[in-house]
């Protein structure tokens, strides 16, 4: 009876002993981001949206060599801009810079629409599908803006300044690295801006 008595008291004793995990509890993803106030949206992406920025949506013209005018305006003593082409530029960027405010404004308003949808329990499948389509909008416009500012510097640019564009964004080979054989290098580096791009570092 002992025995039976103290076998009954182990069984008790382990199923009321807290379960013991081997290393540390796995973390949600998402942790912290409930504490959003829009949760689709981080502070920093809000920011990015109201001050006009690229928000990353201009990928396709940058990464394929096709130069925006934010990094050109930034960029304007290496790659040798003119006066007129800095003026030219500095008119798409300001025009582009007020149109994504406005469109950023309104995609972060239609993100907190549908923010307060959930969070209020009033979503419906047909609000659902009306909001993200919206939404799917505005973003669509917001990298229309973007992208079309890419589509309209090239024809203001040299050729030679769009490949030294592309070197001092690390895209390409920089021309001032390396002279080819059968070329002056004083020549070389006079026509590819080399001595420009040295002067203004």
């Amino acid at each position: 009876m002992k025995t039976i008595a103290l076998l009954l008291l182990l069984v008790m004793t382990s199923a009321a002993a807290p379960a013991q995990h081997d290393g540390p509890r796995p973390t949600a993803p998402y942790a912290g981001q409930d504490a959003r106030d829009i949760k689709s949206l981080s502070a920093e992406d809000i920011a990015e949206l109201r001050r006009g920025g690229g928000w990353g949506l201009a990928k396709a013209a940058e990464l394929n060599g096709i130069p925006g005018p934010a990094h050109l305006l930034e960029l304007r003593d290496q790659i040798g801009l003119t006066p007129d082409q800095a003026s030219a530029i500095q008119a798409i960027f300001d025009k582009m810079r007020a149109e994504a405010i406005k469109e950023g404004e309104r995609l972060i308003a239609l993100e907190r629409a549908l923010e307060e949808q959930f969070r209020n329990h009033a979503v419906t499948d047909q609000s659902l599908r009306q909001a993200l389509t919206e939404i799917e909008r505005s973003r669509q416009a917001l990298r229309y803006i973007h992208l079309s500012g890419h589509l309209t510097t090239p024809p203001l640019l040299t050729q030679e300044q769009i490949q030294r564009y592309n070197a001092l964004r690390g895209y390409a080979e920089n021309p001032c690295s390396a002279v080819p054989p059968g070329h002056d290098e004083a020549t070389w580096r006079r026509h590819n801006g080399c001595e420009a791009s040295a002067h203004s570092r």
